[in-house]
């Protein structure tokens, strides 16, 4: 349902005049301004439809759309889906915590969207190609990416870390939407090539306002292009909430551009790997781009520089935490399958040696050439560049003058 402004639903008038006339003076008496807030507001039973398979006290919801691309799953796959998402949430708190200790410069926390990465990026093949954004740990993890390697260029000692080509899973991009251009111009070389894979790009709610994300929704449109953007609604961009960015639901912004969009429930694990499956077979099959946005929520700070509590409030949160991701799937592995205690003790152990393994790796990190900022910025010398690292070495050798005076 689109919900337009009282503004958009009467006829347009023409200079000067009522609709429909010409040079006369239109009537406001007794007409009440309806205010944007008020025109924003749904009716009761007018939410859009949110794609669930199971609930957050963990029952299952039969969908005879979605149930086929998860009809196989095993128990020990189950199993293995509740280990990434608890083994991302557990390296996750030690880089937040590393943050904190002051051994990474920034970190952005993937907190209570781990179902939303781990669903989907499952849900892609090894000939797939994945564009993330900065806080796609779920997904990296997903794709083969040691965790410490993630964390390098929070550190400041590299610029990614890991061979995109690798593994087919891009380095993470700090700028806001543009990543998804970069997915949509290979998804229309993969369409070239006549490579039977598919492209998917993850973004924010956030990035959604980005025009480069626009541009993007154009091209994969209009060429046709294999590719699925995945947008994370995680509710906050940064401090400012997702009813301040659009008047309708994000997924429905795909209508716009000509191809399908999707909301799935961003805390459901099954959700998200089933309809991920189904909008990268619809890529395969020359079918074109889908919009899925995962209906979620960010449990902590947008990154270790943001002081959530300035703008949202407790018991929003608490809502959230109602609807855990990881904690709904543990109900259903304990209520729907012979998972017994020992499996979740083994993992808690598997999830501490993980956290010590990241510590001291990251501890143990060399620190990078100072000089190395200024290689590969010009293919050939540049006087400029030059200029500026003779100043920084100068500045440099200043430091060593003042450690000979302190030893003298």
């Amino acid at each position: 349902m689109t919900v337009e402004s009282t503004a958009a639903r009467k006829p347009r008038r023409s200079a000067g005049g009522k609709a429909g006339t010409t040079g006369t003076k239109s009537s406001t008496t007794g007409t009440k301004r309806t205010t944007s807030r008020t025109a924003a507001k749904k009716a009761p039973g007018t939410e859009p439809e949110l794609i669930q398979l199971l609930t957050p006290e963990g029952k299952r919801i039969k969908n005879a759309e979605y149930d086929p691309y998860i009809a196989g799953i095993t128990p020990e796959e189950l199993r293995g889906l509740y280990r990434d998402m608890v083994l991302t949430r557990r390296f996750d708190a030690e880089a937040t915590v590393l943050q904190r200790q002051g051994e990474l410069g920034l970190w952005a926390s993937l907190l209570g969207q781990e179902a939303a990465q781990i669903g989907s990026g499952r849900a892609v093949t090894d000939d797939d190609y994945i564009f993330p954004t900065y806080r796609e740990h779920g997904v990296a993890w997903c794709r083969g990416v040691d965790p410490t390697n993630l964390l390098g260029m929070f550190r400041g000692v590299n610029n990614g870390g890991w061979d995109p080509n690798s593994n087919n899973f891009h380095l993470y991009t700090i700028v806001i939407g543009s990543q998804t251009l970069h997915a949509t111009g290979y998804a229309m070389g993969v369409a070239k090539d006549g490579a039977n894979s598919a492209v998917i790009a993850y973004f924010g709610d956030g990035a959604s306002s980005q025009g480069d994300v626009a541009e993007a929704f154009t091209f994969s449109a209009v060429y046709n292009a294999p590719v699925v953007f995945f947008c994370q609604n995680n509710q906050w961009a940064i401090s400012e909430p997702t009813e301040k960015q659009t008047r309708v639901p994000l997924y429905q912004r795909a209508q716009g551009f000509g191809f399908p969009g999707v909301r799935v429930d961003g805390n459901d694990v099954l959700a998200c790997l089933a309809v991920t499956k189904w909008a990268l077979e619809r890529a395969r099959n020359g079918e074109g781009p889908t919009l899925v946005e995962a209906y979620t929520y960010r449990m902590g700070a947008h990154t270790t520089n943001d002081d959530p509590t300035r703008y949202r409030h407790d018991d929003e949160r608490a809502a959230w935490e109602a609807k855990d991701p990881i904690a709904r799937l543990r109900s259903y592995l304990q209520s729907q399958t012979d998972t017994d205690e020992g499996f979740f003790a083994e993992l808690e152990t598997e999830s501490e040696a993980l956290g010590r393994r990241v510590r001291e790796v990251v501890r143990s990190m060399p620190d990078p050439d100072h000089f190395a900022i200024f290689e590969n910025v010009y293919a050939d010398g540049h006087a400029l560049v030059d200029e500026e690292r003779a100043q920084f070495a100068a500045y440099q050798e200043s430091f060593a003058d003042v450690e000979e005076g302190t030893q003298r």
